[in-house]
């Protein structure tokens, strides 16, 4: 989904049509005691479809911006809310 042609100036190229995936629990930075903790760490789609709080998407074949499997535009969209537009 990127393409990274250099790293000093770093250049980076965004498929604009992919997919994010979400972890299942809130982020917190890794310690003794969340290190194991993958449903936090991970997005990975094997690990997460067994949480509780996992939401499959009602489209599985075409991804909403709902659940744990997103469009890179909600992605965009979310980092210019959060973050301002620099940030998208």
């Amino acid at each position: 989904y990127v393409l990274v042609t250099s790293f000093c100036p770093l250049r980076i190229y965004l498929f604009r049509d992919g997919l994010v995936r979400l972890c299942t629990e809130e982020y917190k930075q890794p310690n003794d005691k969340n290190i194991r903790q993958k449903c936090m760490h991970l997005t990975n789609y094997s690990i997460n479809k067994r949480s509780d709080k996992y939401e499959r998407d009602e489209k599985e074949s075409l991804p909403s911006n709902t659940g744990n499997k997103r469009t890179i535009s909600w992605l965009l969209d979310w980092l210019k809310d959060e973050r301002g537009e620099a940030a998208a």
